[in-house]
């Protein structure tokens, strides 16, 4: 079984920096993908981060130059260093998770808890 643990939101003026972060907890997993999605009360979930092992990155054209995702493959940790925030980013952010356990055939796609993000003044 996989479980996402998510940290790092919270509250920061415009033009604020935060770091999330996800790491996988299971053992004996092998990490395809690993992504960043965000929600407001609403509307649905929209993804602003991905990486796809080994490195190549997609951004939504939101969030091109002001955040960047990476992942540390020894923690199985993903993380989304947010730059320059503004109030239009304020949302729950969730990681997103895609991959398998070696030796069956057995893949998974895990969801975090989400952490919430708030920018205003």
């Amino acid at each position: 079984q996989v479980h996402l643990v998510e940290s790092g939101g919270g509250w920061v003026q415009p033009g604020g920096s935060l770091t999330l972060s996800c790491t996988v907890s299971g053992s004996n997993v092998k990490v395809y993908a690993m992504a960043w999605y965000r929600q407001t009360p609403g509307n649905q979930r929209e993804s602003v981060a991905l990486i796809i092992d080994p490195g190549s990155t997609i951004y939504a054209d939101s969030v091109k130059g002001r955040f960047t995702i990476s992942t540390d493959n020894t923690k199985n940790t993903v993380y989304l260093q947010m730059n320059n925030l503004t109030p239009e980013d304020t949302a729950v952010y969730y990681c997103n998770v895609g991959g398998s356990f070696p030796g069956t055939k057995q893949q998974f796609d895990s969801w975090g808890q989400g952490t919430q993000v708030t920018v205003s003044s």
